[in-house]
């Protein structure tokens, strides 16, 4: 047949174009398609409100945590000559132990304090010993700093966060959970963190540069942000449609379906219930498995948590208060079923009823 190469050549092109066409393959296509389809349904005409305001982690500098050092004499480091705190010691006075990453510096000062109680019973030297122990409790005092850098202090989290890299996966059968082993790390990271808090030194730190490494190669945790914000505007731009038209002209009378009902219901399931609802649900296992656990990492560590850190941590991860975006988007959630609720109910079709 004439043509036929070309047709066969131009179908996966067509195919293309055509998947690029469907506005439910993305977050936002999709929900500012929704609510063009909730206006149209309603004879009415869209509004689309701005997307809710965030910001970028804090910068680095307003994250990380000045640690104290310690002030150790020469003739006192010579003294401890044989124990093994001579050997950290002399790593951390280094080239390279001066410029330490905040894990490895984690990893000293655990080392700092076990290494010195095992010296300890081994100095004669009274003035010395409590000098000695005087450090050891010092560095139990300021390890949840070092803690703290080596969690939120760290570059990799900022890929991790970045609002950059748009909207959470609208998914696509098969594709499981986007967040699995993120979700795997930050829960083991928690109990480590838990650990240290509690006293007990005697955690392995062994896979904690892994999961740096996927944060930096991940940002997932800030396309669950972006679709929050994207959510809660159009659920609201959805809801004061729906209102709009429950405060006004009745969708039906006498609670008697009509055509315009049955077409307002058809929406409702094929494009909310068969759309939006699957991505809400996505959106909400993403928070629960991600956002959730990181709330939980700096809630263990609120006592050092610094004051610039606060506001974005209330704003961006936290579940409760005026500020947080999560919140919000539960609210957004609440106030959109009711109003679909007491529209259909209108003509007896009230969702659940």
């Amino acid at each position: 047949m004439p043509g036929s190469g070309f047709l066969k050549m131009c179908l996966p092109a067509i195919a293309l174009l055509l998947a690029g066409c469907d506005p439910f393959s993305e977050a936002r296509p999709m929900m500012d398609e929704y609510v063009e389809r909730v206006a149209r349904v309603l004879e009415t005409e869209p509004r689309f409100s701005d997307i809710p305001a965030a910001s970028q982690l804090p910068r680095r500098r307003e994250r990380v945590l000045d640690l104290p050092d310690l002030d150790m004499g020469m003739l006192d480091f010579l003294s401890l000559y044989g124990c093994e705190l001579q050997y950290v010691v002399g790593e951390k006075n280094s080239v390279m132990g001066r410029v330490m990453q905040p894990l490895n510096r984690l990893r000293y000062e655990i080392r700092f304090i076990e290494t010195a109680r095992e010296c300890l019973p081994e100095i004669e030297d009274e003035d010395f010993a409590e000098e000695l122990s005087e450090a050891i409790g010092s560095k139990l005092d300021s390890l949840p700093i070092a803690l703290w850098n080596a969690t939120w202090g760290v570059e990799e989290v900022e890929t991790l966060f970045t609002l950059a890299k748009g909207y959470y996966p609208v998914a696509v059968a098969g594709d499981g959970n986007p967040v699995s082993d993120l979700a795997r790390d930050i829960t083991r990271l928690n109990g480590v963190v838990a650990e240290l808090e509690s006293g007990n030194l005697d955690v392995s730190l062994d896979f904690v540069g892994e999961v740096h490494q996927r944060w930096q190669a991940e940002y997932r945790a800030g396309q669950l942000i972006n679709s929050a914000r994207l959510l809660t505007a159009r659920l609201q731009d959805g809801t004061a449609l729906l209102r709009q038209r429950i405060e006004g002209r009745p969708l039906c009378l006498n609670s008697q379906p009509n055509n315009q009902s049955d077409i307002v219901q058809n929406m409702f399931f094929s494009v909310y219930i068969g759309k939006v609802q699957p991505y809400l649900s996505a959106v909400s296992q993403g928070r629960v498995a991600l956002i959730e656990p990181f709330e939980r990492l700096a809630d263990q560590q609120a006592e050092v948590m610094p004051e610039a850190f606060r506001p974005w941590y209330r704003r961006h991860i936290s579940r409760t208060g005026a500020k947080s975006l999560w919140q919000a988007l539960d609210l957004a959630i609440a106030d959109h079923t009711r109003a679909w609720q007491d529209l259909l109910g209108q003509c007896g079709l009230r969702p659940g009823g």
